[in-house]
C-alpha cells in the first residue's frame, strides 16, 4: 500500500468489508483490562485460550502461536518426521505454496509440497487418487479462500480424509477461516475439526482480534509444535495481548456466524440483479465471496478512490486480475461491519465500482 492509499484509508470513516476499519484503538480495546499474563507463553490468559480452543474444537490440546506461517509448517514437519516422509499434498492455491510464506515449508523444514487438482476447482477424491507417492500429510483449506470461500460437499471431504488415512498420511486442516466454514456446513467447530488429526485456526481474520492463531490436535503432537514455536522464535516473553484479544472476541464471532451466513446470501441475491457484477460462488458457501466486476483495473482504481474521497467509505484499493482485462475480482468477507450495511447498499456500491 503506497503512502497516498494509506492516507486515504486513514481518512475513511466507514467500510462494509469484514470487521471494518479496525483502528489500532479498537484492537487495543479488545485486549481488555483484567488480564492474567503469561510468561514466555506459559500460564495466564494464553493457557486459558489454549484450553478454550481445544474444547471448542474437540481436541485434547492446543498451542498458541504468533503466526500461521510458523504454525502450519511446524505442524506438517511434525507429521512428516513421524512418518519419515517429506511430501505434503495440497491444493494449488494452498497458502503454504503461494508467495506469502517464502517457501518456509521447504527452506526451514525440508518439506516437499506437491499440488493436487486444478487451480480453478476444489480438490477431489479423484485428484488424490492420481497420486502414487505416499504422502506425509494432506492439507485441506476450509473454506478455499482463493475460490471465493468454496467448501467441498461434506461426504466428499469425508471420503478424501479417509483416503489420506488409508495411505498412512496425516489429515491437516488449514482453518484460517474455519469459523466461517461452521456456518457453511451448519456444523459445530468440533464436528469439522473431528475429521482431522490437526487443525490450525486464526484469530485476526474473521474474528478480528490481534494477530495470532492456534494449532489443535493430540497432546503429543501439540507438545512437539510447542517446541518448534520456541525454536522458531515464536515463544515471546509475553503473548498475553494477542491471546486476550482472541479470547474476548472468539465467542461472539462464533455466535454471529449464522447471521453472517444469512447476510452473505442476501447480498448475493441483491447483486444478482446487476448485469456488471457476478458472485463467486453463487450462492455463497460461507460468509465470504468474490465479485467479478465488469471494469478494467484502471477504472476500478479510479472508482474506488472517488467513492472513498466523496463518501468516506473504504473499499479495496485495487482489484485482482482475472485473465480478462475487462474484468477484475474483489473479495468480501462478511463480518461485523458488513452486518451494519444493507444488501441493497452493498449492491449499489458494487455497481458504482463498475461505472465507466
Amino acid at each position: 500500500m503506497d503512502d497516498e492509499t494509506r492516507a486515504r484509508r486513514a481518512a475513511a470513516t466507514d467500510s462494509f468489508l469484514g470487521n471494518g476499519l479496525e483502528r489500532p484503538a479498537e484492537l487495543i480495546a479488545s485486549i481488555g483490562t483484567d488480564i492474567d499474563p503469561d510468561f514466555y507463553g506459559d500460564g495466564g490468559v494464553v493457557t486459558t485460550l489454549e484450553d478454550h480452543v481445544a474444547e471448542v474444537l474437540g481436541k485434547p490440546a492446543a498451542v498458541f502461536l504468533p503466526s500461521g506461517t510458523m504454525a502450519q509448517a511446524a505442524t506438517l514437519r511434525v507429521h512428516a518426521d513421524r512418518r519419515a516422509r517429506r511430501t505434503v499434498l495440497w491444493h494449488p492455491h494452498c497458502h503454504l505454496a503461494a508467495q506469502h510464506e517464502g517457501e518456509a515449508h521447504a527452506r526451514l523444514h525440508g518439506l516437499v509440497g506437491r499440488a493436487a487438482g486444478d487451480m480453478a476447482s476444489l480438490l477431489t477424491l479423484a485428484d488424490l487418487e492420481r497420486v502414487a507417492e505416499p504422502p506425509a500429510a494432506v492439507v485441506w483449506e476450509l473454506p478455499q479462500r482463493d475460490l471465493g470461500g468454496q467448501l467441498p460437499a461434506w461426504d466428499d471431504l469425508v471420503a478424501q480424509v479417509a483416503w489420506a488415512r488409508g495411505r498412512g498420511a496425516a489429515a491437516h486442516a488449514d482453518g484460517a477461516r474455519l469459523w466461517e466454514a461452521t456456518a457453511g456446513y451448519e456444523r459445530t467447530a468440533a464436528e469439522l475439526a473431528g475429521l482431522f488429526d490437526t487443525i490450525y485456526v486464526s484469530f485476526y481474520k474473521g474474528v478480528g482480534a490481534l494477530p495470532g492463531c492456534c494449532v489443535a490436535g493430540p497432546a503429543d503432537i501439540v507438545a512437539e509444535v510447542r517446541e518448534w514455536r520456541q525454536r522458531l522464535g515464536g515463544t515471546l516473553f509475553a503473548l498475553w495481548p494477542q491471546a486476550a484479544s482472541a479470547l474476548n472476541l472468539l465467542p461472539g464471532t462464533l455466535a454471529e456466524m449464522p447471521a453472517r451466513m444469512a447476510h452473505a446470501r442476501a447480498i448475493a441475491a441483491a447483486v444478482a440483479e446487476l448485469p456488471s457484477v457476478r458472485v463467486v460462488p453463487d450462492p455463497p458457501h460461507t460468509p465470504m465471496m468474490h465479485f467479478l466486476l465488469a471494469v478494467d483495473a484502471d477504472g476500478y482504481r479510479a472508482n474506488a478512490k472517488r467513492i472513498t474521497e466523496e463518501t468516506g467509505l473504504w473499499l479495496p484499493a485495487q482489484a485482482a486480475a482475472t485473465g480478462d482485462p475487462g474484468v477484475v475480482r474483489i473479495e468480501l468477507s462478511v463480518g461485523r461491519a458488513t452486518l451494519g450495511h444493507k444488501p441493497d447498499f452493498i449492491a449499489a456500491t458494487l455497481a458504482t465500482l463498475t461505472a465507466r
